[in-house]
């Protein structure tokens, strides 16, 4: 099996040049994929304020710092204001809103209190 020491300086050209257009398709598609999580941040908190009476709703976690989201990022998004009765439906239902990517709610009145700063500091409203 040939070393990069026996590769001539075409071939080792031919081999940058691939990883650059591999590089530039991984970051084309993880920049589709960002767009649609925001496309379904956007779809969860209308559900969350039309069907569970949501006042605020906001987007925390990786979809917020740009160089933290992977091609695994999920949407991580917070909402005041859903009636305690509601808060396992509301889950449910933003679980729905994407067959692609995740979306994860985490209902503020019954959110830990470590992570409600986190979430105060971070968060995006929607």
């Amino acid at each position: 099996m040939p070393t990069a020491l026996d590769l001539t300086p075409e071939e080792i050209e031919a081999y940058r040049e691939a990883a650059r257009r591999r590089w530039e398709r991984e970051r084309q598609a993880l920049a589709r994929r960002r767009e649609r999580a925001w496309e379904a941040a956007r779809r969860a908190a209308r559900l969350l304020r039309e069907r569970f009476g949501a006042g605020r709703v906001v987007v925390f976690g990786s979809l917020v710092r740009e160089e933290c989201f992977t091609p695994w990022s999920d949407v991580d998004i917070a909402a005041w204001g859903i009636r305690p009765e509601d808060t396992f439906r509301a889950i449910g239902a933003v679980l729905d809103v994407d067959d692609e990517i995740e979306v994860n709610l985490v209902d503020m009145g019954a959110c830990p209190e470590w992570l409600q700063p986190v979430i105060e500091r971070e968060g995006v409203d929607l």
